[in-house]
């Protein structure tokens, strides 16, 4: 029985993974280290596959000595970090929780890892394994007509958000070539799925659809994301983390680019069909300023990972759409309840209501 650590696993990727890697690996022991921060959920963690093999602790990842303990206590011999603060809009806010979270964190991670397997030389055997997930985000912004990202573009982060996650990149790499800890890092484009937290664009427009509320459309709303189910996300990274050549980076991408607007008047027809709404939802489709900054395109290249670790996605953008939908639509207390937060309720009044309407 092998035990992995999963960092920030009740959030919206990491809890996905814990699913995944129980349903896959009933055999992996999993321990999830989470701060619980605003977009941690120790709802997403309830009704596991197998919850004896889940093992939650509520403690921060800049707690080295917390985290040597678990690896050396537990005898770890994968880490999984997605322990992140993850968006852009309260990066441009609020940055110095991103540097502390993003930067910080991973070199606290980086720092117990390399202590306990390799100065300590405990729990060393050939599976030993950091894997770091980072974002397309690092990439900067694309034109139409540029290629997509590959593992080789130059990183050129245009959000404080976007700069930490490069600078914890940059970190893992430097660990792999200085003191030969075995990583591998995945950049991935937007997820989407089951769980996400509403402040992100395709739960925040669920909840505005059945809510009857104003759905905001940030300038002309043709900004270009590569959308990636995150099942599909968690597939790939087990392909990184079983077979991926230490030392690399994969990007994981769901293989299509819709424009912003294109993906909210998509998940509107569904909620129309699925819900009979006697008006269509796309009436609620509201234009309002942009956010500073935008990056205009992402697109992923993911042939390196097609080709060395046979993964591609298996969902395009409207079966992964319709199964999002119906997972927030059977879960709406879930969503209700955290979308009825005080604190979310002013998040929202400040990032979009008090923007203006374009």
């Amino acid at each position: 029985m092998e035990t992995i650590l999963v960092t920030g696993g009740a959030g919206f990727i990491g809890s996905n993974f814990i699913r995944y890697t129980q349903n896959k690996f009933p055999d992996v022991k999993i321990v999830n280290i989470d701060l619980l921060t605003y977009a941690g959920n120790e709802a997403n963690l309830e009704n596991l596959p197998s919850p004896h093999m889940h093992l939650f602790i509520h403690d921060d990842i800049c707690n080295q000595i917390v985290v040597e303990s678990l690896l050396r206590e537990n005898k770890i011999t994968k880490i999984i970090h997605f322990a992140a603060e993850t968006h852009v809009d309260r990066s441009l806010k609020e940055p110095k929780v991103f540097l502390k979270s993003n930067v910080y964190g991973t070199f606290h991670l980086l720092e117990a890892a390399k202590k306990v397997w390799l100065d300590e030389g405990l729990n060393q055997t050939n599976d030993v394994r950091f894997h770091h997930i980072s974002t397309d985000e690092v990439y900067g912004s694309l034109s139409k007509q540029d290629p997509a990202f590959t593992e080789d573009t130059p990183y050129s982060p245009n959000s404080p958000y976007a700069a930490s996650k490069a600078s914890s990149d940059h970190l893992v790499r430097s660990y792999y070539k200085s003191f030969g800890l075995p990583v591998t890092i995945s950049n991935c484009s937007n997820n989407y799925g089951p769980y996400q937290f509403p402040e992100k664009l395709i739960p925040f427009t669920i909840f505005n659809a059945l809510m009857d509320k104003p759905i905001p459309i940030y300038g002309d709303g043709q900004q270009i994301r590569d959308w990636l189910y995150v099942e599909d996300h968690c597939e790939a990274m087990w392909h990184v983390i079983l077979n991926g050549t230490v030392g690399e980076s994969y990007n994981i991408g769901g293989d299509n680019q819709p424009a912003n607007l294109d993906i909210v008047r998509s998940i509107c027809d569904i909620i129309d069909i699925k819900t009979n709404r006697p008006t269509p939802c796309s009436s609620l489709i509201t234009h309002i300023n942009d956010r500073p900054g935008h990056d205009r395109r992402y697109a992923m290249n993911i042939q390196k990972i097609k080709t060395h670790l046979g993964w591609k996605p298996k969902n395009n953008i409207q079966t992964g759409l319709e199964k999002t939908v119906e997972w927030y639509l059977g879960n709406q207390t879930w969503l209700l309840n955290i979308a009825q937060n005080a604190e979310f309720k002013k998040w929202v009044k400040k990032n979009y209501q008090m923007r203006g309407s374009k």
